[in-house]
C-alpha cells in the first residue's frame, strides 16, 4: 500500500519506518527542510534503539522516502496519517491542535481517489469530527474517510511496541465500509502474531488514548505515594510493588517508585484530559490529583538530596547521572532533572551532569550545569552522587572507584538500582526511594 505520514517527529518517523518494514511504500513529510535533509543523509533526529537500521534498510529498498512536499506525498496514497505535535497550550494546558488542523487543510488540497485520513497524533475527543469538517469544506468532491489510530509507543521500545503491540485501536464511524478494509490491510502483516485489533467509534478511540495514559500515570503516582509511606513506616516499596503486582488484576508494570513521571505523553496528556473533562462537565478528580502529586513529587526529590547532604547543598558539588526522563531515549521533555537540578542550584549547589544520550538536548535547558563526557569524571570530587535515570551503564558502576572519587561517600539513588545493604557495607551514605 502507499502511505503518507505527515510529521517526521518521534511518532511519525517510527510509524513510517515500521510500516515500510511491513512492505508498504511510505513517504514521511515534514515542513522542516533541515530535518528532511538530515533524514535523506540517514541522520536520525532522535535516539531510539534500532530505528536507524530500519530507516536505512527501507530507504535502500525503496520503500521509505522523505520530502517537504505534502501534496506529492498525499497524491495517490490510500492512507494518510497525521502525526504532528499536539503540545499543551501555555495558558491552560489544553492540547494545541494548530498543527493538526493545518495538516488537514494541506491534505485536502491533494486528495486523489478514496483516501483514509488517519489521526495518529494524540487529539482530544471530537478532533476527528473537526478534521472531517475541514476536509469536507475544502473538498466537497473528494472521497475520503477519517479514522483515529492512536499510538501506544514507549520511548526506548517503540519499534517493539509497533511490531508487537498489546492491541491496535482503530476508530471509524463507518464500521464496515472501505476505510476498514484499508486499515485492516495496513496492519495485515501483524495477523501472524494474532495481535488484537479493537474497532470502535472515532470518539471512543480518541478517548482510549487519554484514558490509557492517565491510568498508567496514576499507577506511577500511586506507587510513589506508597514509597513515601514505606519510608515513614519502615517498609520496602519494592516488595510492596511485587506483592501487589503479582495480583493479575493489578499487574507489575508501572509500579516502580522514582522521582515522578515525565516525557512527551503523560504530563501533557493528563493535563489535556483534565481540561477536556472540565469542559464536558465531568471532572476527573483522580487525574487532577495525580497531576498535582507528580509535580510535587519532583520537588520532594530535591529535598531528599538536601536531607542526604545534612540539610544544605550551599557551596557543595552535586554530580547527577542521568538527565533524560527515562533510559534508552534522549527525550528531555518534563524530565525530573529539569525540576530537581534548578532547585538544587537555587539552593547554592554546583551541579555536574552526565547522560549517555541526552546532553545535547539538556545543555540549552540547564544552562548553569557543567556537563561531562564520562560518568567517573563527572563525580570526581563531588560531595554527593545523584542517580536520576536508570541507564544500564549506571547499574554496575565500579563502587570502589566511585567511593574513592567522591569527596563524601553520599549516594542518592532515585531509581533504586542498588541494594541498600550492599551500599552501606561499601561505606556509602545511601539514600533510595521507599526503602530504609
Amino acid at each position: 500500500m502507499r502511505v503518507a505520514m505527515i510529521g517526521s517527529g518521534y511518532v511519525g518517523l517510527v510509524s513510517g519506518a515500521c510500516f515500510a518494514d511491513f512492505g508498504h511504500v511510505v513517504t514521511c513529510v515534514d515542513n522542516d527542510p533541515e530535518r528532511i535533509a538530515g533524514l535523506l543523509r540517514s541522520e536520525i533526529p532522535i535516539f531510539e534503539p534500532g530505528l536507524a537500521d530500519i530507516v536505512e534498510s527501507n530507504v535502500k529498498a525503496g520503500r521509505l522516502h522523505f520530502t517537504t512536499d505534502i501534496k506529492a506525498a498525499v497524491r495517490g496514497a490510500q492512507a494518510v496519517f497525521i502525526a504532528v505535535g499536539t503540545p499543551p497550550r501555555d495558558e491552560d494546558g489544553r492540547a494545541d491542535l494548530t498543527y493538526v488542523y493545518a495538516a488537514a487543510r494541506e491534505i485536502a488540497d491533494a486528495l486523489d481517489g478514496f483516501t483514509v485520513v488517519v489521526t495518529k497524533s494524540t487529539v482530544p475527543v471530537g478532533a476527528g469530527d473537526e478534521i472531517e469538517w475541514i476536509l469536507r469544506e475544502a473538498r466537497p468532491d473528494a472521497q475520503f474517510a477519517v479514522a483515529s489510530n492512536p499510538e501506544f509507543l514507549r520511548e526506548g521500545a517503540a519499534i517493539f511496541d509497533f511490531k508487537r503491540p498489546d492491541r491496535i485501536v482503530i476508530g471509524l464511524d463507518d464500521a464496515h465500509g472501505p476505510a476498514r478494509e484499508v486499515m485492516e490491510e495496513l496492519y495485515r502483516p501483524l495477523d501472524l502474531n494474532q495481535q488484537p485489533i479493537v474497532f470502535t467509534s472515532r470518539r471512543t478511540s480518541e478517548l482510549i488514548k487519554y484514558a490509557a495514559n492517565a491510568y498508567l500515570a496514576t499507577k506511577i503516582t500511586f506507587i510513589n505515594e506508597m514509597a513515601d509511606l514505606c519510608e515513614k513506616l519502615g517498609a520496602d516499596v519494592q516488595d510492596v510493588a511485587r506483592g501487589i503486582g503479582l495480583d493479575h488484576r493489578i499487574g507489575a508494570k508501572f509500579l516502580r517508585a522514582g522521582p515522578g513521571y515525565g516525557g512527551s505523553c503523560f504530563p501533557k496528556d493528563t493535563m489535556a484530559l483534565i481540561r477536556m473533562a472540565q469542559d464536558a462537565g465531568a471532572p476527573t478528580r483522580i487525574v487532577e490529583s495525580v497531576a498535582a502529586a507528580n509535580e510535587a513529587r519532583k520537588r520532594r526529590m530535591a529535598e531528599k538530596v538536601l536531607d542526604a547532604c545534612d540539610g544544605s547543598v550551599n557551596g557543595k558539588t552535586i554530580a547527577v547521572l542521568g538527565l533524560a526522563f527515562k533510559p534508552n531515549t534522549d527525550d528531555m521533555r518534563d524530565a525530573a532533572s529539569l525540576t530537581i537540578i534548578p532547585i538544587l542550584q537555587s539552593l547554592g549547589a554546583r551541579v555536574r551532569a552526565y547522560d549517555p544520550e541526552s546532553m545535547a538536548q539538556a545543555r540549552p535547558l540547564l544552562t548553569q550545569t557543567q556537563f561531562y563526557d564520562d560518568p567517573y569524571a563527572c563525580l570526581s570530587g563531588a560531595d554527593a552522587l545523584v542517580i536520576l535515570t536508570e541507564w544500564d551503564a549506571f547499574r554496575a558502576l565500579d563502587l570502589e572507584r566511585v567511593k574513592s572519587l567522591l569527596a563524601a561517600p553520599v549516594v542518592v539513588d532515585m531509581r533504586n538500582i542498588y541494594r541498600p545493604s550492599d551500599m552501606r557495607r561499601q561505606g556509602f551514605r545511601y539514600v533510595s526511594v521507599g526503602r530504609n
